[in-house]
């Protein structure tokens, strides 16, 4: 059965709500339902240079190695209360949607701002875990990786982010394809900080899928400013972002 990428991909982005009921998805339904709907796409992303503020150098996109993916994704940043009565965050868990197809679609600059009311909207009746085993399964748009935290691989104390690239498509049982990071650069949010998580830039660790990593268009993410240690319980805060893939031995 055909489905034209492009427009799921921008009804997904502008009503997550709207693209589950068009195939029948709740959040009982069998995530097997949608099996054999999923791959990355072998769009190539030579000549990609993703948009960041002209006057910053915290960031530094590579010279010598290209973009080989680039994810929009959704999620949650989670978040312990600290006995500073501050929120910390401790890891996030988020689905990432395949557009290295469409970086140089009219919709592509701004389509995080789309996607963060659809699954603020969502996510009053489905978990992240749901809608991840959702878009799992649906090609278009295309499962591309889930990120999450893992155990400090050098240090084995601490947390580290993961790209695992192993759950479907062309990659998909792979045990190399994935990314464990370190931060390497950050840049607040140039849009709003006190609403949208920094943009980072994260070297590799462990990992084959990449040597560099970029988390930029951050869309929400960032906890309330203050809370009593003791008393108010952990969150998770919805967000959304673009990350990018440079380098790595598995493209």
């Amino acid at each position: 059965m055909y489905i034209d990428t492009s427009s799921i991909l921008q009804t997904f982005a502008g009503s997550l709500i709207a693209t589950t009921l068009q195939y029948g998805w709740t959040p009982t339904s069998s995530a097997a339902d949608f099996e054999g709907y999923g791959e990355v796409a072998d769009c190539s992303l030579s000549g990609f240079v993703p948009s960041f503020p002209s006057n910053q150098t915290q960031l530094v996109v590579p010279s010598n190695i290209e973009p080989q993916f680039i994810g929009l994704t959704f999620g949650v940043q989670n978040y312990t209360c600290s006995s500073n009565n501050n929120y910390t965050n401790v890891g996030a868990v988020a689905e990432l949607i395949d557009v290295s197809c469409y970086v140089h679609a009219p919709w592509f600059a701004t389509i995080q701002d789309q996607l963060l009311p659809a699954w603020d909207e969502l996510s009053q009746t489905v978990s992240i875990q749901q809608a991840i085993d959702f878009v799992h399964f649906l090609n278009p748009p295309a499962n591309l990786a889930q990120h999450y935290f893992v155990t400090n691989p050098i240090t084995g104390q601490g947390l580290s982010p993961k790209w695992d690239f192993t759950s479907s498509g062309k990659f998909q049982g792979n045990p190399d394809a994935f990314v464990v990071g370190k931060v390497n650069g950050t840049l607040a949010s140039p849009d709003d900080p006190t609403t949208d998580i920094t943009w980072l830039e994260v070297l590799r660790v462990e990992g084959e899928i990449a040597d560099e990593v970029f988390r930029y268009d951050t869309v929400g993410g960032q906890p309330p400013s203050s809370c009593t240690y003791g008393k108010d319980s952990d969150i998770s805060v919805n967000y959304v972002a673009k990350y990018v893939f440079y380098g790595g031995s598995l493209n």
